[in-house]
């Protein structure tokens, strides 16, 4: 660490001061980001329920992006001003009401994706690497058809699945229920059994019995059947 000793020009009797260059910056770094933040976040009272963020009546700090290009035009929060700060009270009584009712409702379609068991072929390296993915929305759709409801893909708590094997994938139906359902994803023309195992596990196994190919990568240009290509989640 960098320091400096200032030599006692005026009181000889004094020791010399010695500062601490890195300390200084990593103060001076965390002070500047903190006001940058300040600059740059807003102060919102939430109107809804907002996953990861809040529950309707709470006042949130966010990104001013966030908050004027999200929240706001989409009726999910204010400006948390001192008027729209009053209704506070009411607004949170108004949303746990609502949100009792949709739980109420929501908790027999969760009893329908609890013990789900979505298939999907797909072709793959050796290794169990896809040649695509299967995405949130392939996924929405199919357990839409199997529930009877229509389900959005932002809903599905996953990313793309990109391995052979079994994955464990929830679905947000409301902030409180997030039921659980299998996705197996098995090598095309062979039997779904065969890869009711965690596709992790599998994956491990199958790189460990592969045969080393001098550090060469398995292609990935072709889509797996019976998904789609990767987009953005």
């Amino acid at each position: 660490m960098a320091s400096l000793q200032l030599l006692p020009l005026l009181a000889p009797n004094k020791p010399a001061l010695t500062l601490s260059f890195a300390s200084d910056k990593m103060a001076s770094a965390r002070f500047f980001t903190g006001k940058i933040f300040e600059r740059n976040a807003m102060d919102v009272l939430l109107l809804e329920d907002v996953y990861k963020l809040g529950r309707a009546g709470q006042v949130k700090k966010v990104a001013n992006g966030y908050g004027r290009n999200y929240l706001i035009p989409n009726g999910l929060a204010t400006r948390a001003t001192k008027p729209a700060l009053q209704m506070a009270v009411r607004i949170a009584a108004e949303a746990d009401k609502k949100r009792d009712v949709l739980n109420s409702e929501m908790s027999q379609v969760a009893e329908k994706v609890q013990g789900q068991q979505l298939l999907f072929p797909a072709r793959a390296g050796e290794t169990g690497k896809l040649y695509g993915s299967v995405t949130m929305q392939a996924i929405a759709d199919e357990l839409g058809k199997k529930i009877g409801i229509q389900i959005d893909k932002r809903q599905i708590h996953a990313q793309p699945l990109r391995l052979l094997g079994m994955h464990r994938v929830g679905v947000r139906l409301t902030i409180d229920i997030i039921p659980e359902f299998d996705v197996v994803v098995y090598r095309e023309g062979e039997s779904p059994e065969n890869y009711m195992v965690a596709a992790e596990e599998l994956a491990a196994a199958a790189e460990a019995t592969a045969p080393q190919k001098g550090g060469e990568t398995e292609p990935a240009e072709e889509p797996a059947a019976g998904s789609e290509p990767v987009e953005a989640v």
